[in-house]
């Protein structure tokens, strides 16, 4: 089992998306709503391009927090997130944790997402089980 305490920070984790993940994100999703897959209506809404999925940025959050438990999906019971600004294609995503409590397996972690300076997912928790 992975020994962790309250107050420890969690691997780093890194990912860059592509121009064309939105499009594919949309496929998959099937959430095709013109923000994610068209730059100019984006930008004739007011944002700086098509954006992210939050839901494809909150699964990076998962995946993330998965690698306390060798990457196990499994090992991830609960997670809650606030979106809290726009994620861009092409720009690179860090994911940092601290460890919040640690109860015998039960670990919870606070989560950040951020690109740049923007924290696009903050006040996230992770609760994972590890063995």
């Amino acid at each position: 089992m992975v020994m962790v305490k309250r107050g420890d920070s969690t691997p780093e984790f890194k990912v860059t998306p592509d121009k064309y993940l939105p499009h594919r994100y949309a496929g998959a999703s099937g959430d095709f709503n013109p923000i994610h897959i068209d730059p100019e209506l984006a930008k004739q809404v007011g944002l700086p391009g098509n954006i992210l999925h939050g839901l494809w940025t909150m699964a990076q959050v998962a995946v993330a927090n998965t690698q306390l438990a060798a990457g196990d999906p499994r090992a991830l019971k609960r997670l809650s997130v606030q979106f809290r600004g726009v994620g861009l294609p092409e720009r690179e995503i860090t994911v940092t944790g601290t460890v919040k409590q640690a109860d015998g397996n039960r670990v919870v972690i606070d989560t950040v997402a951020t690109q740049g300076e923007n924290a696009i997912i903050r006040n996230a928790e992770a609760e994972l089980e590890l063995s």
